[in-house]
């Protein structure tokens, strides 16, 4: 056995990053197994419950596991990790929920056991409405999401074949004017229907909006949209607009500022979350017309009260869309339960050796806070401390090389403190653009990016989603989301659209050595190095 992977009997499984075989193992690895570490020789990953039903839910069973495992493994697989592979596996799907003749629902199972350990549970007993038979029970008629829930907590994921609602039909149609759809787009969406619910998984730029739109053209019937901002919005509309044959009558906003509901819908989360006198203000919406299908962009975004709403949506199809399925609060298991299993996952190389998405080459610049700011720094509480470290004014000097480095070249700076953004626009002289900025002045200035006429925008993190800067090549991150892993990858997908000539996209990361900024980095970065990225370290001084 020579292979580049160390499976070890605590489910973690080291890959040695330079060996031959080394990208065709993460490939596969990604289909089950979580990156936890990646430093700069061996990445480790660990086979996890939630990682092992999702590609049980894709399909995928024990052997398809084990035989990767044993395809890489330098030693054997230890007896003990892959007895827990086959029966954690195993548990998938031994409980159903189906719908029955009267068209109630029902919890069966071919094990009796395994039902009345299920039924029994304080929380399940509760969401059940009593014994059919041996083999059944009953589901009030609002709790299919919660007993979903549930069970994934008890460790018996459900597998729901209790189908889904056709809503209100409305003809939509994919217009194929001077483009085509892709061959992973078509794939996606065809895996997505074939399981009726789930979670598509898309690089940034890889054109997930076409893989909803191509989703609402096989469903052909009302379609709900929940976006995470007004400019995203207004994108969607733009591009189902360009992509189908909806026409501006079919396609409602439904926002702060204007409260439209069409046979296609398009709402942000925000609107959605809105309490007034401690209740969701606009709830209704979710049952304001027969939904057949609801497309949840940036899904591992998804705002938690969203997921209580969710849960009583289950009777229509869902179609979750991200480049990355991390969350940061550790709700990929309501993700799992609420939204669907992982049904489509294209690996950012593989899209870009296609062509689809351009290469990048990440860069963290370290810098060295001078002796004042080092000193306030040790001084200073652990809350405040990272603030110090990632608004320090020697970063400006850096930005101020970039962009001699990259003359020409359109570049957003991205940063998180809103004190930041003013210092750092008003030192380069820029514009900037906060969540503050009116939307029609972020879409002008977004326009004037786009078309040369600003070469340079500084941003907040209100430029971390769904905003479309096709020829955006340099990005500089300053600060940021802590150690976010998911906007660490939104933030690169700012710069993965292809450009017009070719070129490769730079992704720096400037950070304060010796401070929580990088060892926040640090966690920032695994996702990517998941995806086959790596970050060249370089010295400020010598830029």
């Amino acid at each position: 056995m020579t292979g580049p992977l160390i499976v070890q009997s605590d489910k973690t499984a080291l890959l040695e990053v330079d060996h031959p075989n080394a990208v065709d193992a993460r490939h596969d690895l990604a289909v089950f197994a979580e990156l936890e570490r990646a430093p700069e020789h061996i990445h480790t990953y660990r086979i996890t419950k939630l990682g092992l039903w999702n590609a049980r839910a894709a399909g995928h069973d024990a052997d398809f596991v084990l035989g990767v495992l044993d395809r890489y493994a330098k030693f054997a697989v230890p007896t003990s990790v892959r007895t827990d592979i086959v029966e954690t596996m195993s548990r998938y799907g031994r409980l159903v929920i189906r719908r029955a003749e009267d068209g109630g629902l029902e919890l069966t199972s071919d094990s009796p056991a395994i039902l009345v350990e299920a039924g029994h549970h304080r929380k399940m007993a509760d969401l059940l409405g009593g014994r059919i038979s041996e083999t059944a029970f009953r589901i009030q008629d609002w709790a299919r999401g919660a007993v979903k829930q549930e069970l994934l907590k008890l460790g018996w994921p459900a597998e729901d074949l209790a189908g889904y609602t056709e809503g209100t039909p409305h003809p939509i149609d994919l217009t194929e004017k001077g483009w085509t759809i892709r061959g992973y787009q078509k794939l996606a969406v065809e895996k997505f229907w074939e399981g009726g619910s789930g979670v598509v998984v898309l690089p940034c730029g890889a054109g997930k909006t076409i893989v909803g739109a191509t989703a609402m053209t096989v469903a052909k019937t009302s379609t709900l949209i929940l976006v995470t901002n007004t400019v995203s919005a207004r994108q969607w509309k733009a591009e189902l607009l360009k992509r189908t044959s909806l026409s501006e009558d079919d396609i409602g906003e439904y926002s702060g500022a204007v409260k439209e509901v069409k046979p296609v819908t398009i709402a942000t989360y925000q609107i959605l979350t809105t309490k007034r006198k401690n209740e969701y203000a606009h709830l209704a919406l979710l049952n304001a017309k027969d939904w057949g299908l609801i497309v949840y962009d940036e899904v591992h975004l998804l705002p938690a009260p969203i997921f209580k709403m969710t849960a009583d949506l289950q009777a229509r199809r869902r179609l979750g869309l991200t480049a990355t399925l991390v969350r940061e609060d550790g709700k990929e298991g309501d993700v799992f339960s609420l939204i669907g299993p992982k049904r489509f996952d294209a690996p950012w190389k593989e899209i870009e050796a296609q062509g689809y998405i351009a290469p990048a080459a990440c860069f963290e610049v370290r810098v060295d806070l001078q002796d004042e700011e080092r000193l306030d720094y040790a001084m200073s509480a652990q809350d405040d401390r990272y603030r110090i470290a990632a608004t320090s004014p020697v970063k400006i000097k850096v930005m101020q090389d970039l962009l001699a480095r990259h003359v020409g070249e359109p570049t957003l700076i991205i940063g998180q403190y809103l004190d930041q953004i003013y210092t750092v626009a008003a030192a380069l002289g820029v514009p900037f653009i906060t969540g503050e900025t009116p939307v029609d002045e972020r879409e002008r200035l977004f326009q004037a990016f786009r078309e040369g006429v600003e070469p340079t925008l500084v941003v907040s993190k209100v430029a971390n989603f769904s905003i479309d800067l096709p020829e955006a090549s340099v990005a500089i991150q300053i600060s940021g989301s802590y150690g976010s892993r998911q906007e660490e990858a939104q933030r690169l997908g700012r710069l993965l659209r292809p450009k017009a000539d070719g070129r490769k996209a730079s992704f720096y990361t400037i950070i304060a050595r010796d401070t929580v900024d990088q060892d926040f980095a640090q966690n920032r970065q695994r996702f990517l190095a998941e995806q086959g990225y790596s970050y060249e370290i370089l010295d400020a001084e010598l830029l």
